[in-house]
């Protein structure tokens, strides 16, 4: 095997890549439902994002089911072992500057109605060390990560704060590009200024959260972002939620180079069960729609009131679904091996975006679900310990790395970036 350069200064590790795909031969025995029981129950499942937190913001009790919610309490009881709750902050906070005060409510929301509201069934983690203490409690482990870069407002000293609250990743843009991050959702809009990837301060970001011990998320950043934040990065990367561009084009999900590269840095792609991210089909057949949906979703956006525009975003997307062929359990298992095939086994994990996507397989659509995806992954040839990696092992290493590489910058005494490095 060729060994890869890396730029990991916490060890002189390389992580070595498969040279060819490498195939797996399905058991010469039949799967029992004890294998996959006990595989599903020893194993730490780790979601690095969900975003319930868009709803128990809005007053929705986690532990009631809803019928239009993915994620509720009895649902995740048993078969969760630790929760990256979404601190989604979405573009239109940007304006007048009330970035920072949404992600402080969706803050708020995870550690008071979600931790401190279900003390027996949660228990706030901020390490890897902390979510397997939380597995051997049988608690959920409950983690945090911001979802757009605009929420720190170009300020350092806000990403500090944030770290403080105990938010252990960022990813750094959303669908929109911000004062220091290219986005690839409107990577293509010629009306959005755009910065060829990172600016300088948008790499004294990603430096000062290597130094904090905050893991850089380059989930829906622009292509060119993500090879700058390798190249600036000391510590390896995720992709919280995003699946294989060779299985469906969605410019969201990451090219077999991107993954590899991601590999090689020592970081995990964390597969999203979102239909328009599994499915060419889905894809494809959800651009007309939502062509012909457009001028009613800009309308919809205008709503001042963020409940109503809620509610007629999610009525929108209602209405494309039902016209939409849906994403499979099948889907799933093919983004998993084909990931694991290009950037292998140690740098794939699970990464739903449960409630932050309108459409998710029927077969896989909330967290009780996942004894049926460690059958079909057992049945395609996949050991029980390849199994734990992929659903939180990978994951757990990743964070430990992003831990140590934190510690050796303190210990040296790195200094932060500038203060008043320049947006641009």
């Amino acid at each position: 095997m060729q060994c890869h350069p890396c730029v990991l200064a916490v060890t002189a590790i390389c992580f070595a890549l498969p040279l060819a795909a490498q195939s797996r031969t399905p058991p010469a025995k039949p799967v029992t439902q004890a294998q996959v029981d006990r595989i599903t129950r020893d194993a730490i499942l780790i979601d690095t994002h969900d975003d319930v937190t868009s709803l128990t913001v809005a007053g929705y009790d986690i532990a009631t089911p809803n019928k239009s919610a993915q994620t509720d309490l009895p649902r995740m009881k048993g078969f969760l072992g630790a929760e990256f709750f979404a601190i989604y902050v979405g573009a239109e906070y940007v304006k007048d500057n009330h970035s920072a005060n949404r992600a402080l409510q969706m803050i708020d929301t995870t550690r008071t109605d979600i931790i401190a509201g279900h003390p027996n069934d949660f228990v706030f983690a901020t390490t890897a060390d902390g979510i397997e203490r939380a597995h051997k409690q049988h608690k959920i482990a409950a983690l945090m990560g911001i979802e757009g870069g605009h929420a720190i407002e170009d300020s350092l000293r806000l990403l500090r704060d944030y770290y403080a609250l105990g938010v252990r990743y960022m990813t750094l843009t959303h669908f929109n590009t911000n004062s220091w991050a290219d986005s690839q959702g409107d990577i293509d809009n010629p009306e959005v200024a755009h910065h060829n990837g990172l600016t300088s301060f948008g790499k004294d970001v990603v430096r000062e959260m290597n130094r904090l011990g905050m893991m850089v998320d380059i989930s829906h950043v622009a292509d060119k972002t993500f090879y700058d934040v390798l190249e600036t990065s000391t510590a390896p990367v995720i992709a919280s939620h995003s699946s294989c561009r060779a299985i469906s084009s969605h410019t969201r999900n990451m090219t077999d180079d991107m993954i590899k590269a991601l590999a090689a840095k020592g970081g995990s792609i964390q597969i999203s069960f979102g239909c328009d991210f599994l499915s060419e089909r889905y894809h494809e057949a959800s651009k007309p729609i939502m062509a012909e949906l457009r001028p009613r979703i800009s309308e919809a956006m205008k709503l001042e009131d963020p409940t109503a525009r809620a509610a007629a975003m999610d009525q929108l997307e209602a209405e494309a679904n039902a016209k939409l062929p849906p994403a499979t359990l099948a889907d799933v298992v093919a983004h998993i091996d084909h990931a694991v095939q290009v950037g292998g086994i140690d740098h794939v994990g699970i990464g739903t975006d449960f409630d932050g996507v309108g459409c998710v397989p029927k077969d896989l659509d909330s967290y009780n679900k996942f004894p049926a995806l460690t059958r079909a992954l057992l049945e395609k040839g996949y050991t029980a310990a390849d199994i734990k990696k992929i659903y939180g092992g990978n994951l757990l290493r990743v964070m430990r790395a992003v831990e140590q590489e934190a510690r050796r910058e303190q210990a040296a005494n790195i200094k932060p970036p500038a203060l008043n490095s320049p947006v641009k």
